[in-house]
């Protein structure tokens, strides 16, 4: 790349521009609903911003596999395209949960290990749906592969298959979702290069604090959005389907 243009953020673009002289890409400004509406309030009330990736994480047996498949179904049910890519189940046991929560959104789903055949998968999606927003929900980002390594995974394969996703997601305004790596206490696992590289993190738990006012309850939270308000946080209830929906209490 030539000295005199940027190597980061918009390529290409000159050294010296001014800010009047960026032009920003009318997809990006056009935010796209899930279908969710407690999920896009606590986005900002409009929902994704083309080109964003997010991090969704949480304690163990909170439900975050739950929650994805919920988006799936209903950001297939507002008109996009929804790729449920899943490294964690049988897409067997992915059909019979869906059955068992009631999922009439046709979403496509896969169940590819290695990034490059993911996004791979997403292309030919986008490329079939031109005029349709595609999103990638990846159930969970440490069951995919870079293939770097012929052994397998090691401590920067998560950093890498990020940094691919985050780079797809840019470059064709499309919108990822994944589940994170957590410890037990349902902090995040992973390397803080990833936290750098999302665009917005979300976080699903069931509060235990016995000196809290939601002592037991579930709790959804927005703990960072480049492109929206954060630190919103909501109680989820589940309805008879198992499905979430915003409880008796509207915020935290």
């Amino acid at each position: 790349m030539s000295k005199m243009n940027l190597s980061v953020g918009v390529k290409g673009l000159k050294r010296g521009t001014t800010i009047s002289n960026i032009e920003v890409p009318e997809a990006l400004r056009n935010r796209k609903k899930t279908g969710i509406e407690w999920f896009d309030d606590a986005l900002g009330g409009e929902g994704f911003v083309p080109s964003s990736v997010m991090m969704l994480t949480g304690t163990p047996g909170a439900g975050k596999t739950t929650m994805l498949l919920q988006l799936a179904d209903a950001i297939t049910k507002a008109g996009h395209i929804c790729l449920y890519n899943t490294g964690e189940e049988s897409l067997y046991q992915v059909k019979m949960v869906a059955e068992r929560l009631g999922l009439s959104g046709n979403f496509v789903v896969g169940q590819d290990t290695m990034v490059e055949e993911l996004i791979a998968h997403a292309d030919t999606l986008r490329k079939a749906n031109p005029k349709k927003q595609v999103f990638i929900l990846q159930d969970s980002l440490q069951t995919l592969d870079d293939g770097k390594w012929a052994n397998g995974a090691n401590s920067m394969t998560a950093v890498r298959c990020t940094e691919m996703l985050t780079d797809w997601a840019k470059a064709n305004y499309g919108v990822v979702i994944f589940i994170g790596q957590v410890t037990k206490s349902g902090d995040f696992a992973g390397k803080q290069t990833i936290l750098h590289a999302i665009d917005v993190r979300g976080r699903l738990y069931i509060d235990e604090d016995k000196r809290s006012e939601t002592y037991g309850e579930r709790i959804w939270e927005i703990t960072k959005n480049r492109f929206g308000c954060s630190g919103k946080a909501y109680i989820l209830g589940i309805n008879k389907r198992g499905l979430y929906e915003k409880g008796n209490i509207s915020a935290v």
